[in-house]
């Protein structure tokens, strides 16, 4: 999360966190600054200053004792650097490296602000669900837990390749570079410059038992037999993994496109389309009984797509078409 920086002595005197009173400060000082953490003005910067700091501000003052420095945080709702003063390198690096962990946890404690998306809600696709919605509820109403609230809102149909959480303007820029990055290093490559071809056919369920389903979604492959979509989004999620804005959910990206989610029953605005370890809904789900459904529309046809870009899409929002807002976007051609 952002690069060690050790700057000159003049450097630090030009406005960097001074050294603990009393201490030598020797030739020089090892400061490191963490651009990738750096305080947000808006969306929870308070709790990630707490977070650091701690009760009554023991954490920041135990991480000082131990590891020898001094720790400057931006205060609340300021934009800014986290910034680590010391005498010594390997106390400065300790220290970084204790407040990378502070981080990564209130990181994974938090729910998910933003997602890669690739948006299936052309209209021809939106006209074949609501059809699925129609002869679902027509033939299906009566099984348990059958209803019209379970259905996708069809203006938000869209794959989802990874989802991050972005607390700042620094980190949602560090994202959509990143994308631009990925166009150009294999995206291109792979797309030949042109939009993909897909087609949306069949349901499938997500748990074990068709009988307790929570999610229903309609399965998404290339017209032309390949994994070029794939396999662009495996390289995706695995760059941004590696940036550490995302974590590693599992071993490849299932290409799915939701149409049904027991979540959606009590929050129609619930943009979750899979269960992720520590990020899951903490409501009670009412599963409905998916059998009926599953053998009727075990084939049915959405419809073919021409996929142009990959989004960085905000959750919890809607553009002028009734999709998610877009903070970036990776186009193919």
């Amino acid at each position: 999360m952002g690069t060690i920086n050790f700057l000159s002595e003049e450097e630090e005197q030009d406005g960097c966190a001074e050294a603990p009173p009393g201490e030598d400060r020797g030739q020089s000082v090892p400061e490191e600054s963490h651009p990738g953490a750096a305080l947000p003005t808006r969306g929870g910067g308070g709790f990630l200053c707490r977070y650091i700091i701690g009760k009554k501000g023991e954490t920041k003052k135990r991480l000082e004792t131990e590891t020898r420095t001094s720790i400057s945080i931006p205060k609340p709702g300021v934009e800014g650097e986290i910034v680590i003063t010391g005498q010594h390198r390997s106390g400065v690096a300790s220290a970084r490296t204790r407040i990378d962990v502070l981080l990564d946890s209130f990181r994974k404690k938090q729910p998910f602000t933003h997602f890669l998306s690739l948006a299936l809600n052309q209209p021809a696709i939106q006209e074949k669900f609501l059809q699925f919605k129609e002869e679902v509820l027509e033939k299906c109403s009566k099984d348990h837990g059958v209803s019209s609230s379970l259905f996708q809102n069809p203006a938000k149909l869209h794959l989802t390749l990874g989802t991050l959480v972005l607390l700042n303007e620094q980190e949602i820029q560090k994202a959509c570079d990143l994308l631009q990055q990925c166009k150009e290093d294999f995206v291109d490559q792979i797309t030949g410059g042109k939009p993909l071809t897909v087609e949306v056919a069949g349901v499938e369920y997500m748990n074990d038992d068709p009988a307790m389903t929570d999610v229903l979604y309609a399965k998404v492959h290339m017209k032309d037999g390949s994994d070029r979509l794939q396999v662009i989004a495996d390289q995706l999620v695995e760059r941004f993994v590696a940036s550490g804005l995302m974590l590693k959910e599992w071993g490849r990206v299932k290409l799915h496109a939701t149409v049904m989610n027991t979540l959606f029953r009590k929050d129609p605005t619930e943009e979750r389309n899979n269960t992720v370890p520590g990020k899951s809904s903490f409501k009670e789900r009412e599963s409905f009984n998916g059998r009926n459904i599953l053998k009727l529309f075990e084939n049915f046809y959405f419809g073919e797509v021409q996929l142009d870009s990959v989004r960085l899409s905000q959750r919890f929002s809607s553009d002028t078409s009734g999709y998610y807002a877009t903070s970036g976007q990776l186009f193919f051609s």
